[in-house]
């Protein structure tokens, strides 16, 4: 069973950055998909952004140009670079991960906390 841990989380003033981390068990190299999904309160979780196992990257709209995500298949961790924060980005932060083969498997992180003070 593999098993995510993100972390980097915390209080930032509007404007400023934040490096979440997410730790996997395992080798990341097996995951087809990785992602970053959040989740603010009384909302549904969305999707932040995805690298796949070949590196291409998509972000929603709303973090396009302030985010970054990247993996480091030697570390096992996956990382979402945020810039430019603003206040609407406050919100528990969940890293995933997904294989897809002869079955599909999906696993999620506890989430880490982000909180933007404007």
């Amino acid at each position: 069973q593999v098993q995510l841990v993100e972390s980097g989380g915390g209080l930032v003033q509007a404007g400023g950055s934040l490096r979440l981390s997410c730790a996997a068990s395992g080798s990341i190299s097996s995951f087809t998909v990785m992602a970053w999904y959040r989740q603010a309160p009384g909302k549904q979780r969305e999707w932040v952004a995805t690298i796949t196992k070949a590196g291409y990257r998509n972000y929603a709209d709303s973090v396009t140009g302030r985010f970054t995500i990247s993996r480091d298949n030697a570390e096992n961790t996956l990382y979402l670079q945020m810039n430019s924060l603003k206040s609407e980005d406050t919100a528990v932060y969940y890293c995933n991960a997904v294989v897809v083969g002869a079955r599909r498997y999906e696993y999620w992180g506890q989430g880490t906390q982000v909180t933007v003070s404007s």
